[in-house]
């Protein structure tokens, strides 16, 4: 009977090893005090012992399980949050791409815009006028209230559907309700564009002006800055073209807008 007790109790003292170590320190105290009485009496305690040991053990196993939930749940949130970052990347170089594929596509011409002082006070009140009455011959899309939302819409005009006085006004529109949308710069520089393709090109310098003005660190302002010279050249304003593209090369020195100003002076 007695070998049967020590087995027993070999079996527990493993048990207590296994248990965390603040059950450990609490099971060894009270092993310890299992040295009086009878052995019934110490057998119930070290039953009560045992129960509480795998007790703690199921609490533990319990916490691990949730913890590993708990992990697997975040593992899935960044591999969603990593595919949205990379929907949005891909998106935007395939804007950029249909951006400079419409400009390329217009007449073999450069259209102009930027901040420089002159062309874009030259062009700013006729920039107002033009706008209104687009705005009455073409109906903007319903807002939805969601600025990414309404801007994909209004981009829709102009690469899906080819609706582009329907996409000025879109556009207009955007500008004014979401004014600090990161996508103010691209919604400037495709009014810019548009207005360049039906000729207007006082209402293009003011929208590629606002471009380089405002948002002086976006990846479109060099563009948009070396298309104001562009726009002062064609309508043979020689001193100002000068000048636009002499702060293009200055402002944005390695950029290739630079170094397309650097071609244009040289040519005037």
């Amino acid at each position: 009977m007695m070998s049967n007790f020590r087995l027993h109790l070999l079996s527990l003292s493993l048990l207590v090893g296994l248990a965390a170590p603040l059950g450990a320190a609490n099971a060894q105290a009270s092993i310890s005090s299992v040295g009086s009485g009878s052995v019934e009496d110490r057998v119930t305690t070290l039953e009560r012992i045992s129960n509480a040991q795998a007790q703690l053990l199921q609490q533990l196993q319990q916490q691990m399980s949730d913890n590993q939930s708990d992990i697997d749940s975040l593992r899935g949130q960044i591999q969603q949050n990593s595919y949205q970052l990379n929907q949005v990347i891909e998106r935007q170089k395939q804007l950029y791409q249909q951006i400079d594929s419409l400009s390329s596509g217009s007449n073999g011409a450069q259209a102009g815009g930027g901040a420089d002082a002159a062309a874009a006070g030259a062009a700013g009140a006729a920039a107002t006028d033009s706008g209104n009455s687009d705005s009455a011959s073409a109906a903007a899309p319903a807002q939805t209230g969601d600025a990414n939302t309404d801007y994909n819409a209004a981009v829709a005009l102009i690469l899906e559907k080819k609706q582009y006085d329907q996409a000025i006004t879109a556009l207009q529109a955007w500008v004014k309700k979401y004014p600090d949308s990161t996508y103010q710069p691209n919604a400037n520089y495709w009014l810019g564009q548009l207005y360049y393709n039906k000729g207007k090109k006082d209402d293009s310098a003011y929208y590629f002006a606002t471009v380089v003005k405002n948002y002086a660190k976006s990846p479109k302002a060099p563009e948009a800055l070396f298309k104001v010279g562009v726009i002062m050249q064609e309508k043979n304003d020689t001193a100002k073209a000068k000048a636009v593209f002499q702060q293009v090369i200055k402002q944005f020195p390695n950029s290739d807008s630079a170094k397309q100003a650097q071609k244009r002076l040289a040519g005037l």
